[in-house]
């Protein structure tokens, strides 16, 4: 079949069913109360096909719409995880709350924003659907192993001191973990207080402060996802008790990384945001290449099987938040925990795949 275009707005029965079998596998029941979150920059398309799955499956649905803030600049903002359109609205945060299910279709996501946990602090269990033509969600179908692959890998990292990641490109990352914030995601979410971002398949460690250390090499083929694009040629950061001290390269990609975060004025956008791996082997590297910048928010390539995301930013572990951001999935590395590998030159060791 041929692929959708980006601005087709016309809403395919395939599509909803696929949010449906993933709200199902959320545990959503006839009568629960649902909200559909989204804002004037969502996506009208995703929103639709959000509304009609909660409505077939029985959901007590209402519906909030946000304004989009306007960004002040330099820069527009993108794949950070980080939603502005709550803005704090007191009586916005007070129905997601008391919410039972909440579907996310803002811009950017819940993930990050600052009101995530009042959020979570109620009823709600959330589900951040990724700013993706909802076409790709037919690719995504739901995998129940993936939370116990999650689990374990989430349970590895929590037992762990040190976590190296290097590279035949040249990477050589040390980061010790001690103070560190474990997470993970399987795209979907079934207690209160849980949220999912789907697709989900996602293991890292936020770190704590001065934790960080080494060289990350950007290939040719890896990503960067502020600007929706795969690197094309290699990129030299050093890292230094978790912050970039220099992006070198003689080449289009290293400057419009320099001159990105140089334009925020904001010293943490240098800084270590998270790190960690993949591990949906449904996701693929590919689909970048298939989509307008537009249509994609690059939530699938964060989650392929085997890519290490090094990210730099945001940080509350760490005490850092900031507007500047990168997340920049690697392939061919290998991850080792305490010296003992998780992945070996992009592939998942076979108790995690």
């Amino acid at each position: 079949m041929s692929g959708a275009s980006p601005q087709q707005s016309n809403v395919q029965w395939r599509w909803v069913d696929a949010y449906a079998k993933q709200f199902a596998a959320c545990n959503l029941s006839n009568g629960e109360v649902a909200v559909l979150l989204y804002e004037a920059a969502s996506s009208p398309l995703i929103v639709e096909n959000a509304r009609l799955a909660l409505e077939m499956m029985g959901a007590s649905v209402a519906e909030i719409r946000m304004p989009t803030p306007s960004n002040p600049g330099p820069l527009p903002i993108r794949s950070t995880g980080a939603s502005q359109a709550i803005a704090g609205h007191r009586a916005v945060v007070n129905a997601l709350k008391t919410a039972d299910f909440v579907v996310d279709a803002t811009a950017e996501g819940l993930l990050h924003a600052p009101e995530l946990g009042e959020i979570l602090s109620g009823t709600a269990r959330v589900l951040m659907i990724s700013a993706e033509h909802p076409e790709n969600a037919e690719r995504w179908p739901h995998d129940p192993k993936l939370k116990d692959r999650v689990d374990h890998g989430i349970g590895l990292l929590s037992a762990a001191t040190t976590m190296t990641i290097t590279s035949d490109a040249g990477t050589d990352l040390t980061v010790e973990l001690a103070g560190a914030f474990v997470a993970g995601s399987c795209g979907f979410c079934t207690e209160p207080g849980e949220i999912a971002h789907w697709p989900g398949g996602l293991v890292l460690a936020f770190p704590a402060s001065g934790t960080v250390n080494g060289t990350v090499v950007l290939a040719p083929g890896d990503i960067n996802l502020t600007f929706n694009e795969y690197i094309r040629e290699p990129i030299t950061l050093t890292v230094e008790n978790d912050y970039v001290t220099t992006i070198a390269g003689d080449n289009h990609d290293a400057e419009l990384m320099r001159s990105y975060l140089d334009a925020f004025g904001e010293p943490d956008a240098y800084a270590i945001s998270h790190i960690g791996w993949g591990m949906n082997h449904a996701a693929r590297w590919e689909s970048l290449a298939m989509w307008d910048k537009q249509a994609l928010n690059g939530t699938e390539l964060r989650a392929f099987a085997g890519n290490v995301v090094f990210s730099t930013g945001a940080n509350e572990v760490a005490g850092r938040f900031c507007r500047g951001h990168f997340d920049l999935p690697m392939r061919h590395c290998t991850v080792a925990l305490d010296g003992d590998p998780v992945v070996t030159r992009g592939l998942l060791r076979d108790d995690l795949a």
